[in-house]
């Protein structure tokens, strides 16, 4: 067995005990204010104990406006701050590490109403287009970000996470198949990703220099006149010189091509790997890669081939939360998921996320 994988690694002062990591993962599991419950809890701590070396949680919304469904997290006022302590008691105490996931899902908005984006587009067939964004709108979003931040910091999570991937809004800016703006948040890659810029810079003069801050980005939207590999490379050097500690590789949107969309399970995995390895060696802060890992040997691989620092898995941690500690024991069988995407439909009708193979 390799020592790497079980190496300690350190995200700007957060020492994680191992390379692994936990990628957010909508669980369907708050309440309908959005509010932690004692269930969540005991999944996030049973991935603590599992071994796992960083949980990163579901995406919260920063604003009503921004819920992407049912029984979703939100992390835009102050009544979260109770639950979320009472979480974090336990987590911390099992021995994990965890981050909080900052989101606002823009014109994919549960709320057709309320949808909003960098420009009109419809989420759906039977959906009306979003509203486009006031520049008053875009500087309060801002504000959201930041003190959405600012309440996990105090309330003891580990780190922040902002997602600018899968199609959500901050990934919408960054993609010319959503903004179609002409001001100064669109056109460019600078001004497209200008919205993600102000935010994390905004954080990270909100927390402080010690609080680690990660961003979750497509590597590609594999989209046709979608965000590229090439602009990806781009705005992670820039990010890092804004203070971001690491950046988090993901791929796809809803408008991806057959196969390749965020739930991808078309290629050889792990599925971005040629592109985290040309980032990698663009910037000096950790490199996590997500996609299709299943297999301790496809992990290590990945480790060893300078495609990424750090490794992170979703949908084989819902079947086995204790994976990572299995392997580590000397169980290097491959993870018993078979991405079938299966653990997501009970959501749908408030059930939360579980594995329906395991559960027959």
């Amino acid at each position: 067995m390799s020592e790497s994988l079980f190496a300690p690694v350190t995200i700007n002062r957060l020492v994680l005990p191992n390379r692994f990591v936990r990628s957010a993962t909508h669980e369907g599991l708050c309440g309908e204010d959005g509010l932690y419950t004692p269930v969540l809890t005991e999944k996030l701590t049973e991935l603590a104990r599992g071994g796992i070396g960083l949980i990163i949680s579901g995406h919260a919304f920063v604003s009503p406006g921004g819920r992407a469904g049912r029984n979703q997290a939100a992390a835009g006022r102050d009544e979260c701050v109770v639950p979320w302590e009472h979480a974090l008691e336990q987590i911390h105490a099992a021995g994990g590490r965890i981050a909080l996931q900052l989101a606002h899902a823009g014109g994919l908005a549960a709320d057709a109403e309320t949808a909003a984006g960098p420009s009109p587009f419809a989420a759906g067939t039977q959906r009306p287009p979003c509203r486009e964004l006031t520049l008053s709108s875009i500087a309060e979003l801002v504000d959201l970000f930041t003190s959405a931040a600012v309440r996990a910091h105090e309330a003891g999570f580990d780190a922040v996470e902002v997602h600018a991937a899968h199609g959500y809004l901050l990934s919408q800016f960054l993609s010319p198949v959503y903004n179609k703006r002409t001001d100064r948040y669109g056109g460019e890659l600078a001004n497209r990703a200008r919205l993600l810029y102000e935010i994390v810079s905004s954080i990270r003069n909100a927390v402080g220099g010690d609080f680690p801050i990660l961003v979750k980005i497509n590597s590609d939207d594999f989209a046709d006149g979608g965000f590229t590999a090439a602009e990806c490379g781009s705005v992670c050097e820039e990010l890092q010189e804004r203070g971001v500690d690491a950046i988090e590789l993901s791929g796809g949107i809803p408008a991806s091509r057959p196969g390749f969309g965020s739930l991808r399970n078309a290629g050889e995995p792990p599925y971005y790997r040629e592109i985290a390895r040309k980032i990698r060696n663009r910037i000096d802060i950790p490199v996590i890669l997500v996609g299709g890992f299943t297999r301790f040997e496809t992990c290590n691989a990945a480790l060893h081939d300078g495609c990424a620092d750090l490794i992170a898995l979703s949908r084989p941690l819902i079947r086995e939360p204790e994976l990572i500690e299995r392997w580590r024991s000397g169980d290097l069988r491959p993870a018993a998921c078979v991405r079938c995407n299966g653990c997501f439909r009970p959501i749908l009708v408030g059930r939360g996320f579980r594995c329906p193979v395991a559960t027959r």
